[in-house]
């Protein structure tokens, strides 16, 4: 056994000197230690969601920049400050975990990531079916919209997407509808729980 760690120590530095022998120390140091806790078992690395993107399990991942009209990232944040940060309104496409968007480049460039289930096309035909108003008002002021109903929208967006060179998923084998019924479970348990711990009590 004591074998079979130094060889495994011995081939982890080998991977960190090839990888970063141009490094500082610290930073090998940092992956050496990184890759001796890491479980060979684990989910390998992610697939592609369809057109472009990755794809860990059953959720995937959407990033894209692009260009902003003059006053665009303002009119946005105005938009943003009137519903608090909160689209209500996008859970009515089920697979969508979560969606964020940054201003950068003094306000000229947006980046827009998001996580959902399932694959590239069914996500973006989801966005014109389920919440066309929603997807027009975020995205009129990029340049170049054509309207989320346009039949090049999909192309437009995937003109404008990066596949995430790295990316974590915490639990990729679980789907936001998965999530909403183990919670459903779960309010379940705690009520019934509760019931149980009043009577026994009294």
């Amino acid at each position: 056994m004591q074998e079979q760690k130094t060889t495994d120590l011995a081939a982890i530095k080998r991977t960190v000197e090839e990888t970063l022998g141009d490094a500082p120390q610290l930073l090998k140091l940092a992956l050496e230690n990184i890759l001796r806790e890491h479980d060979p078992h684990a989910d390998a690395e992610p697939g592609s969601a369809g057109r472009i993107g990755r794809q860990s399990g059953k959720v995937s991942e959407l990033t894209a920049i692009a260009p902003l009209k003059p006053g665009g990232a303002d009119r946005l944040r105005r938009i943003f400050k009137l519903v608090n940060g909160n689209f209500a309104g996008a859970q009515k496409v089920a697979t969508l975990h979560d969606m964020r968007f940054v201003f950068f480049e003094n306000d000229t460039k947006i980046l827009f990531a998001t996580t959902y289930d399932g694959d590239w096309d069914t996500y973006i035909e989801d966005f014109a079916t389920k919440i066309p108003d929603l997807m027009d008002l975020l995205f009129s002021s990029v340049e170049g919209w054509p309207g989320i109903k346009d039949p090049g929208v999909k192309d437009f967006i995937a003109s404008h997407q990066l596949t995430a060179d790295g990316w974590y998923v915490a639990n990729p084998h679980l789907s936001v509808v998965d999530t909403r019924r183990l919670q459903r479970i779960n309010d379940a348990l705690q009520e019934f729980l509760d019931k149980v711990s009043g009577h026994v009590d009294s």
